[in-house]
């Protein structure tokens, strides 16, 4: 049913959504936005489902744009690169809005977009050799459509910390920065996420619904107002020349102009 994703489902009602592109490590693409934001709706109107695990197939969790869709975007007009990013914030809206627990099990790397995937989760854990980063200011752009899932994540404070300097950082600070709440060694990691994930089974699936709805309300404003800003902020900054100069570099393998 799907190119990029693989839904399973344990007959306890826990459904695992693996990213399944190994060998692009998950990096999102249009297909992919596609298939997870209706992999959210089928989730959510599956009375089956108790509880979600968000994971990626092979080494990485997921290595944020894939290149050939941020190349296609490069050469798109403002308005069609607009629509682009429209479908990034759709899905992570989906996922953020899922009336089911969702777990990030986080079995290695995180860029860009990737972080913003573990953001949406209610519960991230992650293997403790991993790295982290939001590296699209490298490339002249910005974390612009994931910022609002981040930033509720994080808060202002501790998200200025990484949100505009593209550094790595590994799973220590990610706990720190609040993205991950405990990493394991690998061997480990299946354990967590079952201890995670066994509590919900004894919770009634419509108040757990609605605890977290109510977790949401009370939270930080997502709606579309802001939804509608980061998009415009993120096609903005498309048109710059930094943005030009960062991914033709980035496409050249060559290294950007502000480069030291």
């Amino acid at each position: 049913m799907f190119e990029t994703i693989e839904i399973t489902t344990d007959t306890r009602g826990v459904a695992t959504l693996t990213l399944n592109r190994a060998e692009k490590h998950n990096a999102m693409s249009a297909q992919m936005l596609a298939d997870l934001t209706q992999a959210a709706a089928d989730l959510a109107a599956d009375d089956a489902v108790r509880v979600v695990v968000l994971t990626g197939a092979g080494k990485s969790f997921c290595a944020g744009g894939d290149l050939d869709w941020m190349r296609d975007q490069a050469e798109m007009d403002p308005q069609t690169r607009s629509k682009e990013a429209g479908k990034l914030a759709t899905m992570l809206g989906a996922l953020n809005s899922l009336p089911k627990p969702l777990i990030g099990k986080v079995q290695g790397n995180a860029f860009g977009g990737g972080v913003g995937m573990a953001s949406v989760c209610d519960v991230a854990i992650g293997v403790d050799s991993l790295k982290m980063g939001f590296t699209e200011t490298r490339l002249g752009i910005i974390p612009a459509t994931i910022g609002p899932y981040v930033l509720a994540r994080m808060g202002e404070g501790r998200a200025r910390r990484v949100f505009m300097s593209a550094r790595l950082f590994g799973a220590a600070e990610a706990i720190d920065l609040g993205l991950l709440a405990r990493a394991v060694p690998a061997d480990d990691l299946d354990a967590a996420i079952e201890a995670e994930v066994v509590p919900y089974l004894s919770c009634a699936p419509g108040a757990v619904a609605a605890a977290k709805k109510l977790a949401r309300d009370l939270g930080p404003r997502i709606d579309d107002e802001v939804v509608a800003h980061t998009i415009a902020a993120l096609a903005e900054r498309w048109e710059t020349e930094e943005a030009a100069e960062g991914i033709g570099a980035f496409f050249d393998r060559r290294k950007a102009a502000w480069m030291a």
